[in-house]
């Protein structure tokens, strides 16, 4: 294993410490390290609060601020964060307008987000985010996983939140930006969580996991490298099969590095797939290319396609001020 680490039981810590620091004009490190806070919150604004296992940076403290979220929890390496990290989120930024958690759906995160909104002390609300198309279950899951997908419910929920949107409002919006989300991704490489040391899993030098999970679990299959235009069209194939009949109109359209994959390789695979789309009834109306939700140093992508209208483009394109995530138009 090499790493730019110090000790192993150290690394969230100290990258925690150099995150905020270097992030000082937007961010406050809660106490102990439990999660990373907007520095200027708005009253009364419904709070958003995600958070999950470290190692997808910049998913989700990165996506903290201006138009995204107000805070985020994050746990050890692919690890859920507990339930005390969310319910002192929450005490250090709900002003009055209730709390709306966003949550992927892994066993550990759904049951320790649930904990804490049941021993919270003001209004909550859950979005579950489920936008892999690749398996139905898997490690780590009950139905589908929450994967890239969900920087796109943050986003454009976090969008709303800022234009005076209630509660319940932004919960109807999440649910509705999930459910016209899908993704699939691939991995050419498998990744080293510091504390265990070695390789999450085993892949031969000529061969490929189609349908990975974020956190390395097992996808669809094991197969032979392909060319990229073939993994493209494995990658679009399942995620148009899954939307069905509803696989038409303007989308955005998310290619995502898993954090070992060069941007001209990701860039090329944004080609393949624009190619594949190609009178196909989808539109991509916004594209977004790079590393996001990513699985330590794994090499590979996922693709993500959001079905919108004007009202859901028009949020994704809302001034947003984030570590990883920053536009104003």
């Amino acid at each position: 294993m090499k790493k730019l680490i110090n000790a192993t039981d150290q690394v969230l810590t100290e990258s925690l410490s150099g995150f905020v620091s270097a992030h000082a004009d937007l961010l406050e490190l809660g106490s102990g390290g439990k999660f990373v806070r907007r520095k200027q919150l708005k009253p009364r604004k419904p709070v958003l609060i995600s958070g999950g296992g470290s190692g997808h940076e910049p998913l989700h403290g990165g996506f903290v601020g201006h138009g995204m979220l107000d805070a985020a929890c994050p746990g050890q390496v692919f690890t859920s964060p507990t339930p005390d990290q969310m319910l002192e989120a929450m005490q250090a930024t709900e002003s009055g307008g209730g709390v709306l958690l966003i949550v992927k759906n892994y066993e550990g995160d759904v049951m320790n987000f649930e904990m804490a909104a049941e021993m919270a002390e003001c209004e909550v609300a859950t979005v579950l985010t489920d936008d892999d198309v690749a398996v139905e279950t898997s490690t780590y899951s009950t139905g589908r996983r929450g994967v890239a997908g969900t920087m796109i419910v943050e986003k454009i929920v976090g969008a709303a939140a800022e234009t005076g949107r209630d509660l319940a409002a932004l919960k109807t919006l999440g649910d509705r930006v999930n459910q016209q989300t899908r993704s699939m991704g691939v991995a050419l490489t498998s990744c080293t969580v510091p504390a265990a040391g070695s390789p999450t899993f085993q892949i031969g030098e000529n061969e490929m996991e189609m349908g990975v999970g974020i956190h390395g679990e097992p996808g669809r299959k094991r197969v032979t490298l392909a060319e990229a235009k073939d993994i493209a069209a494995e990658m679009i194939g399942a995620i148009r099969k899954d939307f069905g009949d509803r696989a038409k109109g303007n989308a955005i359209m998310l290619v995502n590095g898993f954090g070992g994959t060069p941007l001209m390789e990701l860039y090329l695979m944004h080609h393949c797939v624009e190619q594949e789309l190609a009178g196909s009834g989808i539109t991509i109306a916004r594209s977004l290319v790079g590393n996001y939700v990513t699985s330590l140093e794994m090499a590979g992508c996922s693709v993500t396609l959001s079905l919108v209208d004007d009202e859901l483009l028009g949020l994704w394109d809302a001034p947003v001020h984030t570590a990883g995530l920053r536009w104003c138009m």
